[in-house]
């Protein structure tokens, strides 16, 4: 795939906060959040939970089109916007399987791909395997790009849907302790969530194995931001203090030597032994796909909340395309 190479074509409607509002706004990295805005998402999600909960559809982003680009698979995050634009009356181009048979198989690049998309759609949701994708697809694009996932950068509307579940689940943010449990090296999910948490008066505990440690610009912020933190190989070092276990599969794909991924993979489940020393109140998280790290048997545990936390992905990116479509 050829390089990507930003023209910054589009900086004069480029921010990087959403101080002055969401309307045709990218949505490209949790650092344009801050505490107010996230409030502001949040509200909005609840709407869209009782606009679903009472009628199940609007109109209000009828006549709109979201394009759907996915170089990568995916399952949850693809169907979820796809169903937020649907219940909220918008039409799709779903292009989420079989991009490689597409005009990107001929050599086209990324920004081409954008700006032939744009001139069909609204807004445009991408997932691309390289970091930094999302951000040179907006400096071409002139309608918004929502970053739905860039390697191993961020995902920053997965971290939106868990911080809003910890919410819904807990009732509150401040004072929780919570551990990430597994692929901290590659897992954006964990990476964008952890930006979103330094924001908040929180403990973290990050346990995963050596190879898979949360990068140390990261931990770095993470420590600036004067948060309490502890890193370890052992779940059990958090299982009985933990308000909030949120657990990440070891990315097989990310290996480029698949004698390392055997090595680790399978170092950490959770089972309902394990979960016997946890608190009664507490909530077991995952971005899902889960490949055996969590039993199925916990999922009968009121506590398991991974299911909960798929559909409130899809109350959080209706609230999205409605804020940056101006129809909030």
């Amino acid at each position: 795939m050829p390089s990507l190479e930003p023209l910054f074509l589009n900086d004069e409607r480029r921010k990087t906060s959403l101080a002055t509002g969401f309307t045709g706004q990218d949505i490209l990295s949790v650092s344009q959040f801050d505490r107010e805005s996230l409030e502001h998402v949040f509200t909005r999600a609840h709407e869209m939970r009782e606009l679903v909960d009472r009628a199940g559809y609007s109109n209000l982003l009828k006549g709109y089109i979201l394009t759907c680009l996915f170089y990568e698979p995916s399952t949850r995050t693809s169907a979820s916007f796809i169903a937020a634009m649907e219940r909220l009356g918008g039409s799709v181009i779903p292009i989420t399987q079989g991009v490689q048979f597409s005009s990107v198989s001929k050599g086209e690049t990324l920004a081409d791909t954008v700006r032939t998309l744009e001139q069909y759609s609204d807004v445009i949701v991408l997932r691309h395997p390289e970091i930094g994708s999302a951000r040179v697809a907006a400096d071409y694009s002139a309608v918004p790009i929502i970053n739905a996932g860039d390697g191993a950068g961020e995902h920053p509307s997965q971290a939106l849907l868990d911080l809003f579940t910890i919410q819904q689940e807990m009732g509150r943010i401040d004072g929780l302790k919570i551990a990430m449990v597994g692929d901290l090296r590659f897992g954006r999910t964990v990476h964008s969530l952890t930006k979103l948490l330094v924001q908040y008066d929180v403990s973290l505990r990050f346990v995963s194995p050596e190879i898979l440690r949360l990068p140390l610009v990261l931990m770095n912020e993470v420590k600036d931001a004067g948060l309490n933190v502890r890193e370890t190989h052992d779940v059990a070092d958090v299982i009985e203090n933990a308000d909030v276990l949120y657990v990440t599969r070891v990315q097989k794909e990310r290996f480029n030597d698949l004698t390392q991924y055997e090595e680790v993979r399978g170092q950490y489940e959770i089972t309902t032994e394990l979960l016997e020393r946890a608190k009664a109140k507490m909530v077991v998280m995952h971005p899902l796909p889960r490949v055996g790290e969590i039993h199925y048997s916990v999922d009968s545990d009121p506590r398991a909340a991974y299911f909960r936390q798929v559909k409130n992905g899809m109350f959080i990116r209706m609230a999205l395309l409605a804020m940056v479509l101006g129809k909030a």
